[in-house]
């Protein structure tokens, strides 16, 4: 798995493939990042003697990354249980917007955010239906699917056969098939403006007329900050609570900004960024609004 890298040892330039699969793999920057480099701790543990035998360290990397990956996600619906309110996956930022747009932008250049390639695999939408898998699902879809690995080293990764991890990544693609089709993201830009443009003017009637009767809103604020601790059901409903929130937050800026590589909206105050909102469309409504409000999920967009 994975081309041999340009570092002294052939792994250095394995790092940025590395963060791209275990973001998609776990939902998170911080863990992704925690997951390479304790592959890349593991490697550089082994004598000298053992790394030489190692015919592909890209290979090896990629075989217990996906290991780590897949003991935190067993892990996780526990974690989850315990988490305040929903759990939604940390959103990115696309750098190169911010920069277009002028003014500071999110930080960090060595940030492990700015690596991953922003596509239709790490999008809201996808992710969220990622996150119905089971682990070994979604290590077999992701690999296989997303990345284009043989089920014969993915088997490596999941310790099963091959005919099983394609029987694995078989019904994690029903999953998926089962969602609803991406819509391009110029339509999808269109009613997200209108969104912001409507809650900016704080009419409802707007709102409700560009969500879908069945919408469904769902916050994350990890607990850390005020938001709702359950879906809001239903266009009027949602309309109603962002009208709400209009009237209770005075001086916040609204922003259109890819999230995940497509439109969403980004909500800041003296230039920090405290929410983010990001939105699936369908037939030009609104059906699904992922808000994230937890600072731990929102440094890839602080300010510098």
């Amino acid at each position: 798995m994975g081309s041999v890298g340009t570092g002294t040892d052939g792994t250095a330039g394995e790092r940025r493939q590395l963060i791209n699969v275990a973001y998609r793999l776990l939902g998170s920057v911080t863990e992704a990042e925690d997951a390479v480099q304790d592959a890349y701790a593991r490697w550089y543990g082994l004598p000298r003697s053992r790394q030489e035998e190692i015919r592909s360290p890209g290979a090896w990397l990629t075989t217990v990354t996906g290991r780590i990956c897949l003991d935190l996600l067993g892990s996780a619906r526990a974690r989850r249980e315990r988490y305040v309110g929903a759990w939604l996956p940390e959103p990115l930022p696309d750098r190169s917007e911010w920069d277009r747009a002028g003014g500071a932008g999110p930080t960090g250049a060595a940030d492990p955010a700015d690596q991953i390639v922003l596509d239709e695999s790490v999008s809201m939408a996808f992710l969220v239906v990622l996150e119905s898998m089971t682990p070994a699902e979604r290590v077999a879809f992701v690999l296989h699917d997303v990345f284009r690995y043989p089920f014969a080293e993915i088997a490596g990764v999941l310790g099963r056969t091959p005919a099983a991890c394609k029987q694995l990544a078989a019904s994690a693609r029903r999953r998926v098939d089962a969602a609803p089709t991406p819509v391009p993201a110029t339509g999808r830009a269109e009613v997200v403006r209108h969104v912001k443009e409507a809650w900016e003017s704080k009419d409802i009637a707007a709102l409700v007329g560009l969500l879908d009767p069945a919408a469904v809103m769902t916050a994350d604020g990890g607990g850390m900050v005020g938001t709702v601790l359950r879906p809001v059901e239903g266009g009027a409903r949602i309309a109603q609570y962002m009208a709400a929130i209009a009237d209770r937050a005075p001086g916040l800026e609204l922003l259109e900004r890819s999230v995940n590589g497509v439109p969403g909206l980004v909500a800041q105050r003296a230039g920090v960024v405290l929410t983010v909102a990001a939105f699936d469309v369908s037939d030009g409504h609104v059906t699904r609004i992922w808000v994230v409000r937890n600072p731990e999920k929102l440094r890839p967009w602080a300010w510098s």
